[in-house]
């Protein structure tokens, strides 16, 4: 078996979604920890744990408690090489987490036992159900009152539209919580509460009939426990890992990441069942991972992860082949050669230099200013990869300089901003003013809060009433678009990349545009040449 084969094979890339405080920031620290990695997890929110998280790296995620941006963290686990994606929960990031679901190979879904399935729950998961991508489902905060277990299976099969097979359920919950069944390994595990950032010491049976479970847990609990297994016999399907990797089926972990109750259960089956890295479509041909020739997309670009030295990196998820360092690399888009001498690996805001990298990783090139979402690397070949679009936004503002002194710096930062795709940055074709647009509100108290921080200039934001951005695709010689750009030229605006976009105040507007300019097509994704 090739060294490359083998390097996939221990390659497990996933991403962790959920809606805001279901917990999935505080799993990534207890995975990390299993692994290792760290030796004390720090939580979110929480009074007890003073150590912030290791995957929120940016100061206005300390301070607000909440991931904006989404963190890659690496680490090694019984022989896997284990790459997470952290992505933000809150709605206003969404299309952050969009474009992180492009690089992972599967996803671990998080669930609150006391809210059940949540808004921004539904249309990620929505998103993941479209591309197939296997899901595993965990389900949090077993040490608070909660929702019946048999209630929120049906919750999630009925809200998600998934299939679910149990693979652990819990014994009691809130005060009464004692622990966890095993159904995957057939086994007890209960937890003696200590310290919650440590990993605790775990007591196992091998059989559930054995009668000193009665003893530990009391009788009424252990008899529960066994009419609980026999209604998951009779009712739900037998794990099928095929069915899961197609997407058709999604394992059910229970647990409560901060007190570390059922995370290894759900890390050692992970690691038994999630794909390794897998094969994936570009323009023109299907790209498998055991392919010898380097191929790569880059799918986010974060400034400043290091605000002394204002470094831009690019992340790369390696699609086939190995990454070397120092070799020349094609950038498809540009048509150019590109070199790395000291491409990074990840663990949050740590990074170390890499001398290669395999298929399912996640490397970080230093960027000058060359790259963009969405761009693919190969060893010479030309090929791009599909979908990783800009939204249209659904909030419009001017965006105006508080201190002429600093316009080039406000320039600088928000040329930079946008290339991360935090926003969209609209340049008026009448005056020249500028509009930043985004998916969700807050990112405007991010913009303002990481200019100021990260690059020393102030702005303030003026209010604008519009609907949507719609890129415009059109025969730019005819009579009808000449009297379209006539008509609608107030509203017409240029984006980061010099396509022309129509920024429309309300569906009426489109509708009656579309009516009378048939030939005028517009559309609500920037890549629609990709569509």
């Amino acid at each position: 078996m090739s060294d490359l084969i083998k390097e996939i094979q221990k390659r497990k890339t996933f991403g962790i979604i959920s809606h805001p405080d279901a917990g999935k920031t505080t799993l990534t620290e207890k995975l990390l920890l299993f692994g290792g990695a760290i030796q004390e997890a720090g939580a979110v929110k929480s009074n007890k744990i003073k150590k912030g998280a290791t995957s929120d790296f940016m100061e206005i995620e300390r301070q607000r408690g909440i991931s904006v941006a989404t963190s890659v963290l690496a680490f090694e686990y019984r022989d896997h090489k284990i790459n997470i994606l952290d992505t933000p929960g809150h709605k206003d990031f969404a299309e952050d987490t969009y474009r992180t679901l492009t690089a992972v190979d599967s996803v671990i879904v998080v669930i609150d036992v006391a809210k059940g399935v949540e808004e921004q729950t539904e249309k990620l998961v929505k998103v993941c159900r479209m591309r197939n991508i296997p899901m595993l489902v965990f389900i949090n905060k077993l040490d608070r009152e909660g929702k019946d277990a048999f209630d929120l299976l049906d919750e999630v099969e009925q809200k998600l539209g998934l299939r679910v097979v149990p693979l652990s359920i819990p014994i009691g919950m809130g005060s009464d919580f004692q622990g966890i069944y095993n159904i995957w390994e057939n086994n007890i595990q209960l937890f003696l509460e200590e310290k919650k950032q440590r990993v605790g010491e775990a007591v196992k049976f091998d059989d559930i009939n054995d009668p000193s479970i009665d003893e530990v847990i009391g009788e009424k609990a252990a008899q529960n426990l066994r009419d609980e297994l026999e209604l998951v016999q009779s009712v739900y399907p037998e794990f099928n890992r095929e069915e899961y990797m197609n997407g058709d089926l999604q394992p059910v972990f229970f647990g409560s990441a901060l007190n570390n109750f059922g995370v290894r259960e759900l890390l050692d089956a992970f690691i038994e069942i999630a794909p390794m890295p897998q094969p994936k479509e570009s323009d023109i041909r299907l790209v498998k991972p055991e392919e010898n020739n380097f191929t790569g997309f880059v799918f986010k670009i974060h400034a400043n992860m290091d605000p002394k030295h204002r470094d831009r990196l690019a992340f790369v998820k390696i699609v086939s082949g190995t990454f070397k360092r120092n070799e020349n690399y094609l950038l498809v888009r540009e048509g150019k050669k590109m070199k790395f001498s000291s491409p990074n690996a990840f663990f949050a805001d740590k990074k170390e230099v890499v001398d290669e990298s395999f298929p399912g990783d996640i490397v970080g090139l230093h960027d000058t200013g060359s790259f963009r979402i969405g761009d693919t690397l190969t060893g010479g070949e030309k090929l791009s990869f599909k979908g990783v679009p800009s939204f249209s936004p659904e909030h419009f503002r001017y965006i105006n300089n508080s201190d002429p002194l600093k316009a080039k710096q406000l320039a600088k930062g928000i040329d930079q901003l946008m290339d991360e795709g935090v926003a969209q940055l609209f340049t008026l074709e009448m005056n020249g003013r500028k509009i930043i647009g985004t998916v969700g509100a807050l990112q405007y108290e991010v913009i303002q809060y990481r200019l100021e921080h990260e690059y020393g200039a102030k702005c303030t934001y003026e209010p604008l009433s519009m609907h949507k951005a719609c890129w415009v695709e059109a025969d730019e010689k005819s009579e009808e678009f000449k009297e379209f750009a006539r008509l609608k030229q107030r509203f017409l605006a240029k984006d980061k990349y010099d396509q022309l976009v129509f920024l429309a105040d309300s569906s009426f507007t489109i509708h009656m545009t579309q009516e009378k300019f048939p030939n005028v097509k517009l559309h609500f994704i920037s890549e629609f040449n990709n569509d």
